[in-house]
């Protein structure tokens, strides 16, 4: 028997003999249809990803949080916890240091062996992958019941839901829907397909991706796709590029687009509108505003 498992069977053992036989068992659906099960809410949680971080504080459940991901910076409270895992990998030792009881993850390529991992050596693991704005309400939910803070989840759920649906109403009108080129970077050009969130953002405020029928979630384009079918609008959402260097790029590689001779372009806040929290709701809010300003 290895280390981290004897390591991790010993705190369980613990955990069973110190469980209040007052606890009632929790159980929720992840994003792979899977039920998770607890014998009582979760005390301590670990956050494998910043909107899972986001979603777990607004569903009551952020004194529960021991450690999170790389790029948790909100809410602030958040910004301290330990650091167990980063876009390339899980840090399993560290986690398993923390003693959790429910570990929420987010799947990626880099973390499907250590979360394979994680669940063999008995840990509860709830995928949290929204694929609609809808569902980011039913994660709250979900997780308020994980953490037995239902009542705070409940509430937050509905004001994210109250504040969809005033977005939607507000934003409903019969004008036509503005040709948009999403750009999430420049060398080489990438963009995001249908499927992605930020697509139903765009479509909410009257927009069109023009690659939304793209095979992959975030494809490679080149300069004969873009001039295939012009966009209106260039969207540009970067993380440390300032604005006037990926402008320079369109100007250099296609001055002759109109979209970039008429500098119809709007740069928006990858950190709020490509993370599936309830922040996505002013992000998009404003994507909506500047949105109409050029259209």
């Amino acid at each position: 028997m290895d280390r981290l498992r004897c390591r991790w069977l010993l705190f369980v053992a613990f955990t069973v003999l110190l469980t209040p036989c007052w606890a009632q068992p929790r159980q929720a659906t992840d994003s792979a249809g899977r039920v998770i099960l607890l014998r009582q809410p979760a005390q301590r949680i670990v956050s494998l990803a910043p909107h899972i971080t986001e979603l777990l504080f607004a569903a009551g459940a952020g004194t529960q949080v021991v450690g999170v991901s790389e790029f948790s910076d909100y809410p602030a409270a958040a910004q301290s916890l330990p650091k167990v895992a980063r876009a390339t990998g899980i840090d399993l030792e560290r986690l398993l240091a923390l003693r959790p009881d429910l570990v929420v993850a987010w799947t990626s390529q880099a973390h499907r062996q250590s979360l394979a991992r994680l669940e063999q050596l008995g840990l509860s693991v709830f995928l949290s992958e929204p694929r609609a704005l809808e569902d980011i309400a039913t994660h709250i939910e979900a997780l308020g019941v994980l953490a037995g803070t239902s009542t705070d989840a409940q509430a937050s759920a509905a004001s994210f839901r109250t504040q969809l649906a005033a977005l939607r109403q507000a934003q409903s009108s019969s004008a036509p829907l503005l040709r948009v080129f999403y750009q999430i970077e420049s060398r080489p050009w990438m963009t995001l397909n249908g499927t992605h969130w930020v697509s139903q953002a765009l479509s909410l405020c009257g927009a069109q991706n023009i690659f939304a029928d793209a095979r992959v979630i975030a494809p490679i384009v080149d300069a004969e796709a873009i001039l295939a079918n012009p966009p209106q609008v260039i969207i540009f959402a970067p993380t440390d590029q300032p604005a006037h260097t990926w402008q320079n790029e369109w100007r250099r590689r296609l001055p002759q687009l109109p979209a970039v001779r008429d500098a119809r372009w709007i740069t928006v806040d990858a950190n709020t509108l490509h993370r599936p929290s309830p922040r996505i709701l002013p992000a998009t809010e404003a994507l909506c505003r500047a949105l109409h300003q050029v259209r």
